[in-house]
Protein backbone atom coordinates (compact mmCIF):
# COMPACT_ATOMS: atom_id res chain seq x y z
CA UNK A 1 0.00 0.00 0.00
CA UNK A 2 0.97 3.58 -0.54
CA UNK A 3 2.43 5.76 2.26
CA UNK A 4 -0.63 8.16 3.74
CA UNK A 5 -0.45 11.54 2.93
CA UNK A 6 -1.75 14.33 4.54
CA UNK A 7 -3.96 16.78 2.67
CA UNK A 8 -3.79 20.50 3.22
CA UNK A 9 -6.17 22.66 1.57
CA UNK A 10 -6.20 25.99 2.93
CA UNK A 11 -5.84 29.34 0.89
CA UNK A 12 -3.36 30.74 3.88
CA UNK A 13 0.05 30.48 2.56
CA UNK A 14 0.79 30.60 6.45
CA UNK A 15 -0.94 27.81 7.67
CA UNK A 16 0.10 25.76 4.96
CA UNK A 17 3.33 26.18 5.65
CA UNK A 18 2.75 25.71 9.61
CA UNK A 19 0.52 23.00 9.20
CA UNK A 20 3.32 21.10 6.54
CA UNK A 21 5.96 21.79 8.58
CA UNK A 22 3.96 19.98 11.77
CA UNK A 23 3.43 16.98 9.63
CA UNK A 24 6.71 16.44 8.93
CA UNK A 25 8.41 17.14 11.71
CA UNK A 26 6.26 14.31 12.80
CA UNK A 27 6.99 11.88 10.05
CA UNK A 28 4.10 12.25 8.00
CA UNK A 29 4.14 13.09 4.27
CA UNK A 30 2.20 15.52 3.30
CA UNK A 31 0.76 17.34 0.34
CA UNK A 32 -0.56 21.06 0.34
CA UNK A 33 -3.01 22.81 -2.08
CA UNK A 34 -3.85 26.55 -2.30
CA UNK A 35 -7.64 25.53 -3.61
CA UNK A 36 -9.93 23.18 -3.62
CA UNK A 37 -9.78 22.91 -7.61
CA UNK A 38 -6.29 22.08 -7.05
CA UNK A 39 -6.87 19.48 -5.08
CA UNK A 40 -9.35 17.62 -6.98
CA UNK A 41 -7.13 17.87 -10.05
CA UNK A 42 -4.43 15.40 -8.52
CA UNK A 43 -6.86 13.52 -6.11
CA UNK A 44 -6.56 9.55 -6.27
CA UNK A 45 -8.96 7.59 -4.38
CA UNK A 46 -6.75 4.65 -3.87
CA UNK A 47 -4.31 6.90 -1.81
CA UNK A 48 -4.58 6.54 2.02
CA UNK A 49 -4.47 9.60 3.72
CA UNK A 50 -6.56 12.16 5.09
CA UNK A 51 -7.74 15.56 4.54
CA UNK A 52 -7.32 19.00 6.41
CA UNK A 53 -9.86 21.49 5.39
CA UNK A 54 -10.35 25.00 5.49
CA UNK A 55 -14.09 26.32 5.07
CA UNK A 56 -13.61 30.04 3.48
CA UNK A 57 -11.40 29.57 0.03
CA UNK A 58 -11.79 31.44 -3.18
CA UNK A 59 -13.97 29.56 -5.55
CA UNK A 60 -14.99 26.27 -4.04
CA UNK A 61 -15.37 25.89 -0.18
CA UNK A 62 -14.48 23.48 1.88
CA UNK A 63 -18.18 22.40 2.41
CA UNK A 64 -18.40 22.13 -0.95
CA UNK A 65 -15.33 20.37 -1.94
CA UNK A 66 -16.58 17.70 0.56
CA UNK A 67 -19.46 17.15 -0.56
CA UNK A 68 -17.83 16.65 -4.16
CA UNK A 69 -15.50 13.89 -2.71
CA UNK A 70 -19.42 12.58 -1.36
CA UNK A 71 -20.71 12.75 -4.57
CA UNK A 72 -17.72 10.34 -5.62
CA UNK A 73 -17.86 7.51 -3.20
CA UNK A 74 -14.63 8.84 -1.60
CA UNK A 75 -13.93 8.34 1.76
CA UNK A 76 -11.05 9.97 2.24
CA UNK A 77 -11.55 10.85 5.80
CA UNK A 78 -11.89 14.62 6.67
CA UNK A 79 -10.96 17.22 9.32
CA UNK A 80 -12.28 20.51 9.15
CA UNK A 81 -9.50 23.09 10.30
CA UNK A 82 -10.59 26.89 10.16
CA UNK A 83 -10.63 30.11 11.67
CA UNK A 84 -14.92 30.73 10.90
CA UNK A 85 -16.37 28.15 12.78
CA UNK A 86 -19.63 27.71 14.76
CA UNK A 87 -21.61 25.16 15.79
CA UNK A 88 -24.02 25.00 13.10
CA UNK A 89 -21.15 24.62 10.49
CA UNK A 90 -20.01 21.89 12.50
CA UNK A 91 -23.31 20.34 12.65
CA UNK A 92 -23.55 20.25 8.94
CA UNK A 93 -19.52 19.20 8.67
CA UNK A 94 -20.55 16.01 10.86
CA UNK A 95 -23.37 15.20 9.50
CA UNK A 96 -21.48 15.33 5.93
CA UNK A 97 -19.29 12.93 7.39
CA UNK A 98 -16.46 14.38 8.80
CA UNK A 99 -14.07 13.15 11.53
CA UNK A 100 -13.48 16.42 13.17
CA UNK A 101 -14.22 19.85 13.45
CA UNK A 102 -11.49 22.08 15.10
CA UNK A 103 -11.43 25.85 15.03
CA UNK A 104 -8.00 27.77 14.54
CA UNK A 105 -5.63 28.00 16.61
CA UNK A 106 -5.48 24.39 17.37
CA UNK A 107 -2.64 22.42 19.68
CA UNK A 108 -0.28 20.95 17.33
CA UNK A 109 0.01 17.61 19.42
CA UNK A 110 -4.05 17.44 19.20
CA UNK A 111 -4.05 17.90 15.82
CA UNK A 112 -1.48 15.09 15.02
CA UNK A 113 -3.54 12.89 17.59
CA UNK A 114 -6.37 13.50 15.65
CA UNK A 115 -4.61 13.12 12.12
CA UNK A 116 -2.80 9.80 13.20
CA UNK A 117 -6.45 8.61 14.08
CA UNK A 118 -7.89 9.63 10.48
CA UNK A 119 -4.35 7.74 8.51
CA UNK A 120 -5.26 4.88 10.46
CA UNK A 121 -9.29 4.74 9.62
CA UNK A 122 -8.06 5.33 5.99
CA UNK A 123 -5.52 2.41 5.64
CA UNK A 124 -8.09 0.45 7.06
CA UNK A 125 -10.74 1.30 4.55
CA UNK A 126 -8.35 0.76 1.68
CA UNK A 127 -7.36 -2.73 3.10
CA UNK A 128 -10.89 -3.35 3.28
CA UNK A 129 -11.89 -2.21 -0.70
CA UNK A 130 -8.87 -3.89 -1.88
CA UNK A 131 -9.71 -7.10 -0.27
CA UNK A 132 -13.80 -6.91 -1.75
CA UNK A 133 -12.11 -6.09 -5.44
CA UNK A 134 -10.19 -9.72 -4.47
CA UNK A 135 -13.23 -11.43 -3.35
CA UNK A 136 -15.37 -9.44 -6.69
CA UNK A 137 -12.78 -10.59 -9.07
CA UNK A 138 -13.16 -14.35 -7.54
CA UNK A 139 -17.15 -14.54 -7.47
CA UNK A 140 -16.84 -13.16 -11.47
CA UNK A 141 -14.36 -16.03 -12.22
CA UNK A 142 -17.80 -17.88 -12.09
CA UNK A 143 -20.14 -19.00 -15.10
CA UNK A 144 -23.92 -18.06 -14.87
CA UNK A 145 -24.79 -21.63 -14.38
CA UNK A 146 -22.34 -21.64 -11.37
CA UNK A 147 -23.70 -18.47 -9.96
CA UNK A 148 -27.08 -19.74 -10.83
CA UNK A 149 -26.25 -23.16 -8.43
CA UNK A 150 -23.91 -20.81 -5.67
CA UNK A 151 -27.06 -18.94 -4.86
CA UNK A 152 -29.41 -22.40 -5.12
CA UNK A 153 -26.52 -23.70 -2.32
CA UNK A 154 -26.85 -20.84 -0.22
CA UNK A 155 -30.40 -20.46 0.04
CA UNK A 156 -30.02 -24.73 1.79
CA UNK A 157 -31.06 -26.72 -1.32
CA UNK A 158 -29.25 -29.70 -1.47
CA UNK A 159 -27.15 -31.31 -4.57
CA UNK A 160 -30.70 -33.71 -5.64
CA UNK A 161 -33.23 -30.56 -5.19
CA UNK A 162 -30.64 -28.17 -7.46
CA UNK A 163 -30.66 -31.05 -9.84
CA UNK A 164 -34.48 -31.51 -10.05
CA UNK A 165 -34.77 -27.68 -10.41
CA UNK A 166 -32.51 -27.26 -12.79
CA UNK A 167 -33.00 -30.55 -14.99
CA UNK A 168 -29.39 -31.58 -14.36
CA UNK A 169 -27.90 -34.56 -13.20
CA UNK A 170 -26.97 -34.92 -9.77
CA UNK A 171 -23.56 -35.94 -10.82
CA UNK A 172 -23.47 -32.34 -13.31
CA UNK A 173 -24.23 -30.53 -9.71
CA UNK A 174 -21.78 -31.76 -7.99
CA UNK A 175 -18.93 -31.06 -10.72
CA UNK A 176 -20.54 -27.30 -10.47
CA UNK A 177 -20.28 -27.10 -6.50
CA UNK A 178 -16.46 -28.44 -6.89
CA UNK A 179 -15.78 -25.66 -9.40
CA UNK A 180 -17.50 -23.10 -7.00
CA UNK A 181 -15.33 -24.12 -4.20
CA UNK A 182 -12.08 -23.92 -6.35
CA UNK A 183 -13.14 -20.38 -7.95
CA UNK A 184 -13.84 -18.70 -4.95
CA UNK A 185 -11.02 -20.19 -2.53
CA UNK A 186 -13.31 -21.61 -0.07
CA UNK A 187 -13.49 -24.96 1.35
CA UNK A 188 -16.89 -24.75 3.34
CA UNK A 189 -20.41 -23.73 2.67
CA UNK A 190 -20.41 -21.25 5.35
CA UNK A 191 -16.89 -19.19 3.89
CA UNK A 192 -18.79 -19.31 0.23
CA UNK A 193 -21.82 -17.45 2.02
CA UNK A 194 -19.35 -15.29 3.85
CA UNK A 195 -18.05 -14.68 0.27
CA UNK A 196 -21.57 -13.50 -1.36
CA UNK A 197 -22.52 -11.58 2.07
CA UNK A 198 -19.19 -9.33 1.72
CA UNK A 199 -19.72 -8.89 -2.22
CA UNK A 200 -23.69 -8.01 -1.62
CA UNK A 201 -25.24 -11.23 -3.28
CA UNK A 202 -27.05 -12.98 -1.13
CA UNK A 203 -30.55 -13.14 -1.94
CA UNK A 204 -32.95 -11.94 1.19
CA UNK A 205 -34.83 -14.76 2.16
CA UNK A 206 -38.43 -15.04 1.14
CA UNK A 207 -41.11 -14.03 3.83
Amino acid sequence: MNPSIVYIVDDDDAVRDSLSLLFETAGLKTECHDSAESFLAGYRPEQPGCLILDVRMGQMSGPELHAELNRRGSQLPVIYLTGHGDVPMSVRAMKAGAVDFLTKPVHGSALLDRVQAALQQSRKQIEHQQALAGQRQRIAQLTPREREIMQLMLAGHPNKVIARQLDISHRTVEVHRSNIFQKTGTSTLLELAQLAADCGLLKPSAT
